[in-house]
């Protein structure tokens, strides 16, 4: 039964890489539409609300949350890589640093995905406030890529989906891997009686 849960566990943790690294290549394309699209809008750079197009200011208030993200998602991959210091891909019997590191990893993603759902939510439906009619004539007068696309908000949901999934299976492997401590524990001390 170990041998099943070891490759299991494995698998889970490089699938926490895995997923972490697919949050940092989030952050950074998250505003590669908008940055195409919008940027160019803004006549002043230093004075967003001086624009060709009302709403583009969107790409201005997304700024901090798009740095604090990326902050967030190079944490995700450093817990990930906790992982994998503290042996809990490999490791048959866990101790306090496994439990340390699974639970700063699940927590750390839930927290993460709870608040950058709130956060994409509200940016989409300012997203969605753009006079699209103005952004596509400024377009087509300046050559400047056009698009209304909510692709990037919307793939949140996929993104942020995996990573609640693997917060939820580390917490399935850590309670598979303690009813197993569990139960090769009371092996051993029933061995012990019967030896005796």
């Amino acid at each position: 039964m170990y041998k099943k849960q070891l490759i299991v566990q494995k698998l889970i943790c490089f699938a926490a890489l895995a997923v972490s690294a697919l949050v940092f290549l989030y952050s950074l394309g998250l505003m590669t539409d908008l940055y195409d699209s919008l940027y160019f809008t803004m006549m002043d750079p230093t004075n967003p609300d001086d624009t060709w197009v009302p709403g583009s200011q969107v790409y201005y208030h997304m700024q901090p949350f798009n740095k604090q993200l990326l902050g967030y998602a190079i944490g995700m991959v450093l817990l990930s890589c906790l992982l994998f210091i503290t042996s809990t891909h490999a490791r048959r019997r866990y101790y306090v640093g496994n439990a340390v590191a699974v639970g700063a990893f699940t927590v750390a993603g839930a927290a993460l995905s709870v608040w950058a759902h709130l956060q994409l939510q509200a940016f989409r439906a300012e997203f969605l406030q753009v006079d699209f009619d103005a952004l596509q004539f400024f377009s087509e007068m300046m050559s400047t890529p056009y698009t209304k696309s909510t692709f990037w908000f919307d793939a949140h949901y996929a993104v942020f989906g995996l990573v609640m999934l693997m917060c939820l299976l580390q917490v399935v492997n850590y309670v598979w891997k303690l009813s197993l401590m569990h139960a090769e524990k009371r092996l051993i001390e029933e061995g012990k009686k019967v030896s005796a």
